[in-house]
């Protein structure tokens, strides 16, 4: 009986929402970004990469059915949860999160419409760019920027070619950065 009663509200597709989520989390975290490319292996950075993935779910979803946009929007909800509880173990009060999370979603939503722009157009050198001024703005001319933006270019095709009804049961599969070349 506690059980049904504590369950009471709970989306019934969690499991799906938990499985999306943790596979953009996962391709976030791939070594190759942090150990090869240059991505600073930071908070900021690990943001950084997991908006960028979250940015490429969101595309699939945005080209697909409302039910698959639906889904986007819960694991969209469960990316802001996330954050917060990150920022919370980085010490951050209640008193302040509120500021810090407008100030994290216009990032997020800034860069979504920066990328979405330079994939839209098929311009590489402006999607680098647009990830080097996020990613790396402490470095001028991020020499790996170029190998990032095939990446997404890579892993956007990857995403365009999964089936609706896979990406409904939780299962989604991105490219892997290892062995990405940059576009002579």
């Amino acid at each position: 009986m506690f059980k049904s009663i504590l369950s009471f509200g709970k989306r019934s597709n969690q499991p799906v929402v938990d499985a999306l989520y943790e596979a953009i989390v996962a391709s976030a975290r791939q070594p190759h970004f942090y150990s090869q490319w240059g991505v600073p292996d930071t908070p900021l950075g690990r943001f950084e990469m997991l908006s960028l993935h979250m940015f490429l779910f969101l595309e699939r979803a945005r080209a697909s059915n409302a039910t698959l946009g639906a889904l986007a929007q819960e694991v969209t909800d469960e990316f802001f949860k996330d954050i917060g509880h990150s920022l919370r173990e980085l010490g951050i009060n209640d008193v302040s999160m509120p500021k810090r999370m407008k100030k994290l979603a216009r990032m997020f939503y800034g860069r979504a419409e920066a990328y979405r722009a330079a994939l839209a157009e098929g311009d590489a050198a402006a999607l680098a760019a647009a990830l080097a001024r996020n990613i790396r703005p402490d470095e001028p001319g991020w020499a790996d920027a170029p190998l990032l933006a095939a990446y997404v270019e890579r892993a956007s095709a990857t995403l365009a070619g999964q089936d609706d009804a896979a990406l409904l049961a939780g299962r989604i599969a991105f490219a892997d950065a290892a062995g990405v070349e940059a576009k002579p």
